[in-house]
């Protein structure tokens, strides 16, 4: 990257995202970065995340929300995301030295200013960003804080080749469960969830009705239910529950990605009755209810990696001229695990 912190670039909204995303909705600005304050570092960026739930913020009507890690923005707006970088300058009341790699909120541009308190320490000189950046401490804390897996369960998992799903399945075989069931949107993705990530099976999306796959890739019901679609699939995983099933729910991507407008609102018709005859547990989770989570997820981490037991699944384009098109065919469900930019 040849750019300086007084030759910046960064992606801006040009206009709210109106159904898909399309190249004129945004823009790479040439920026300058202005020299840091007392308490604020200037970051090279060299990863960011790119995540779908930037075209739910890029609407008209965007509201905050819990677990969305960025606010609604508005034309003119740099794009945001979790990032690593390089610190480069550093304010005169900063603890952080300049060399220092951090994690930081503000992605989608070379460079950032960035309060300290926004920064992350990172523990080494050559980080897997998708580690850090990835959705698996998400999966973690689920999976050990939301709800717990148990020695011998059987676990579905829905939107098991994206960013958290990627992670959820592997790690709740990792936590001794006896069977891990997935779904995606393609078989071509359900060979690679089974090949790479260990999944023992797969529904998919143009493979029939869920209900019917489900019960046949787990005939002897669901224990854990971790869930980031809602819609049919919930509906259906929830019949197959067995008593005393725990459902940890991380998202909705039916309505993030409805094709028309991405929304905040996820109906679904369960099956209340079911839910109290089982003494099902469902319990709405994001990880920053659980944010000591993160360290514990790179400790163990570390051991997994070690003993070669872990994938980290990552689509990762190169340069900030690629981030608007990764972000299209992350809407479009093209990409497997998180999707990265390389600067």
């Amino acid at each position: 990257m040849s750019a300086s912190p007084n030759n910046n670039r960064e992606v801006k909204l040009v206009r709210h995202v109106k159904g898909a995303i399309h190249p004129e909705d945004f823009a790479i600005a040439d920026t300058i970065v202005p020299p840091p304050g007392p308490y604020n570092v200037v970051v090279r960026n060299r990863w960011f995340r790119v995540s779908i739930s930037t075209r739910l913020m890029a609407q008209e009507d965007a509201k905050a929300a819990e677990g969305i890690p960025f606010p609604p923005l508005n034309p003119g707006d740099t794009l945001a995301d979790g990032a690593i970088g390089e610190v480069v300058q550093a304010g005169s009341a900063c603890s952080l030295a300049v060399g220092s790699l951090v994690m930081h909120p503000f992605g989608w541009r070379e460079y950032a200013s960035v309060p300290e308190h926004d920064c992350r320490l990172i523990d080494s000189d050559d980080p897997d960003p998708a580690a850090y950046l990835g959705h698996g401490w998400t999966a973690y804390a689920a999976l050990t804080r939301g709800i717990q897996v148990k020695n011998g369960d059987t676990v579905f998992v829905s939107s098991g080749a994206g960013a958290i799903g990627s992670m959820a399945g592997q790690i709740a075989r990792l936590l001794g469960a006896a069977r891990v069931v997935g779904s995606t949107s393609t078989r071509e993705k359900a060979g690679w969830m089974q090949d790479e990530l260990g999944y023992d099976a797969v529904v998919t999306r143009d493979g029939g009705p869920i209900a019917e796959q489900l019960a046949k890739a787990a005939p002897e019901g669901i224990d854990v239910i971790v869930d980031m679609v809602g819609g049919d699939q919930l509906a259906a995983a929830i019949g197959l529950a067995k008593d005393g099933a725990r459902c940890v729910l991380l998202g909705a991507l039916t309505a993030e990605l409805n094709p028309d407008k991405a929304s905040l609102q996820a109906p679904v018709t369960l099956d209340s009755c079911q839910i109290i005859f089982k003494g099902m547990t469902l319990q709405g989770f994001s990880a920053d209810h659980a944010p000591d989570a993160f360290g514990l997820w790179i400790r163990d981490l570390k051991t997994w990696k070690r003993q070669g037991r872990i994938h980290l699944p990552a689509a990762t384009s190169k340069g900030i001229e690629s981030a608007t098109s990764a972000l299209r065919q992350a809407c479009a469900g093209q990409l497997k695990g998180v999707v990265l930019v390389e600067l």
